[in-house]
């Protein structure tokens, strides 16, 4: 018989990294037939540290079932448009991060935009042998408690060290921060007036730091609303209502959500909910929520 834990990290981890760190969740399941699971894009970067064996992945789900798969203990994910196909099964324990992304520059010394040529990147190679240590504790200690300690303790110290490093582009930041309050709504016009910035402008310099220009980001955002949303219904029990998600979360009708839902996740909305459906319910769905 499969089980599966999700527990979410308590304030403690994210204390004096002012929002860095969105999120981050201690998983652990036994008992997993050979499956692909997929991870999902999202407005945030994914930092993975795994438990047991390497995560193993690719773009597709032959590369991620073929000898070409990557395979790393610690991953680094950026923000991408696709898919990212994990192969599974026995066992599996980690802690995954959803990271801002613009504090990529200094949790992980370099830019989210260095992030978009890879869907996943080794981490060991864009932390250094530093995150390979504090692996193998995380992998010593027992309760989920001691390793989220563990990971605050680290990441504060990474952005201590990280502090003297160039600075976000102060339109880029305020771009991004306007299009997380209108949850991906509004227009490119709009934005660009707001920071002040020609179009062209802003799409060059928001897509240089983060990987994705400002009308890529807005859909991802507008996406992790609208499948929180639905997401959400399914936790407790209730039919999902993607004509009331479209509709609540800005999108023109309900087939450009389903539109989103083939991209995004590379199925329609109700086989990935068919998917995911043991995971949603054991709580391991909302990473980046609102």
């Amino acid at each position: 018989m499969s089980s599966h834990e999700f527990v979410r990290a308590g304030a403690g981890l994210g204390h004096g990294l002012g929002g860095m760190v969105v999120t981050a969740v201690g998983y652990r399941s036994e008992g997993i037939p050979p499956t692909l699971h997929r991870g999902l894009p999202s407005p945030y970067l994914t930092l993975i540290f795994s438990l047991e064996s390497p995560v193993v992945g690719g773009v597709t789900p032959e590369q991620a079932r073929g000898p070409g798969a990557s395979r790393t203990e610690i991953v680094v994910g950026g923000l991408h448009q696709r898919p990212a196909y994990i192969a599974q099964g026995g066992s599996e324990a980690g802690v995954q991060l959803a990271v801002h992304p613009l504090a990529a520059r200094t949790l992980l010394g370099l830019p989210a935009g260095a992030l978009t040529s890879e869907l996943v990147t080794s981490g060991a190679e864009v932390l250094g042998k530093r995150a390979a240590e504090v692996r193998e504790r995380l992998c010593e200690q027992r309760s989920w408690e001691d390793r989220f300690a563990t990971l605050g303790t680290y990441l504060r110290e990474r952005a201590a060290a990280g502090e003297d490093g160039a600075p976000v582009r102060s339109e880029v930041a305020e771009a991004w921060a306007w299009l997380a309050r209108h949850r991906g709504a509004g227009t490119l016009t709009g934005l660009a007036e707001h920071v002040a910035l020609s179009p062209r402008r802003l799409t060059s310099v928001f897509r240089a730091e983060t990987g994705l220009s400002p009308k890529q980001a807005a859909r991802l955002m507008r996406f992790q609303h609208a499948r929180n949303t639905v997401v959400r219904s399914v936790a407790v029990g209730r039919a999902p209502d993607l004509a009331r998600a479209a509709a609540e979360c800005g999108y023109f009708d309900h087939s450009h959500l389903v539109r989103d839902f083939r991209q995004y996740t590379g199925v329609s909305p109700t086989a990935w909910l068919a998917e995911e459906c043991r995971n949603i319910q054991a709580g391991g769905q909302l990473y980046g929520e609102e």
